[in-house]
């Protein structure tokens, strides 16, 4: 049953024409008031990142600096090794500061940012004509306010800051794995590119979906406020029956949005895993022969 704050469940949701000026945008807005801590936030990112970058490369000096020499000894002496070690445990520890300090500034900024996003929204609405809430459903209206600031929330607090950290832990990563040994690092740049591939196709199809999802939740949302608004019109009407089988409808929408968007979000990690563990396997594989010729 139309009603006057119903958009037509067939009509599609506006597209974001251009996501990256979008992103830039709220990059903008978030350093403009947050730029010490954003600063705050980089510093301690690099931090944490190189500190457990070090930690692993201390593997290698550990076994060839270290233990091995004692081997050697009638008598060792584990002092050196335990200064050693004491120093890197000092190096985590302000890794993990780092982390902590990080994850604490980033809430403060998350939750200022949707602070000051819900009140410009908020002003912004007020100033609307009374046509737009007319030709919007409610749903879809209050989902800004709920579902699409929360996951504004999750992009500022999780994903930009994983972005960062990835950047840097990736170019990090990368000389040192350079510096150790390179035919070691094209075979791991072999896998990745593989890991890359798959990852692409299937996180398209996710995507795909949750947008979906989000608009079959905000008709949904809608068309639940429009019978609840409207329950004496469909009483005097015996609409009961036809707005019961219209609801199966849209919850049977959001229903397969839903699975298909987790399925494919899902399968990721475990994939990917997988795709990590035969790495591992290839460069023991390939790292224990050059080892043996002596390369």
């Amino acid at each position: 049953m139309p009603g006057p704050n119903r958009r037509n469940r067939n009509q599609p949701r506006p597209k974001v024409n251009n996501p990256f000026k979008t992103l830039k945008r709220l990059l903008g807005i978030i350093f403009k008031r947050y730029k010490i801590h954003m600063l705050f936030v980089l510093i301690c990112i690099v931090v944490s990142v190189l500190a457990n970058v070090q930690g692993t490369l201390f593997i290698q000096s550990l076994i060839d600096d270290y233990i091995t020499p004692m081997l050697s000894q009638p008598t060792p002496d584990f002092t050196p090794l335990l200064m050693a070690i004491v120093r890197v445990a000092c190096f985590y520890l302000i890794g993990a500061g780092a982390a902590y300090a990080q994850a604490k500034i980033m809430v403060y900024v998350t939750q200022g940012t949707m602070k000051d996003l819900r009140s410009e929204i908020f002003s912004h609405m007020e100033s609307l004509p009374i046509k737009y809430f007319d030709t919007h459903p409610h749903g879809d209206i209050m989902s800004v306010y709920t579902n699409d600031i929360d996951t504004l929330r999750q992009m500022i607090s999780q994903s930009l800051v994983q972005v960062f950290n990835s950047v840097i832990t990736i170019i990090s990563t990368l000389a040192s794995m350079i510096f150790l040994s390179i035919p070691l690092t094209g075979v791991t740049l072999v896998m990745v590119v593989v890991m890359l591939f798959i990852t692409k196709n299937i996180a398209g199809k996710s995507g795909k979906y949750f947008v979906a999802q989000q608009n079959d939740l905000g008709t949904e949302n809608g068309y639940i406020e429009e019978m609840m608004n409207g329950q004496k019109v469909v009483k005097v009407f015996n609409h009961e029956k036809k707005s019961i089988e219209e609801f199966k409808e849209l919850n049977d929408k959001l229903f397969k949005s839903s699975y298909n968007a987790n399925k494919f979000a899902n399968i990721l990690m475990p994939i990917n895993a997988q795709i990590g563990n035969i790495s591992y396997v290839l460069c023991g594989i390939i790292g224990g022969a050059l080892a043996l010729s002596g390369a």
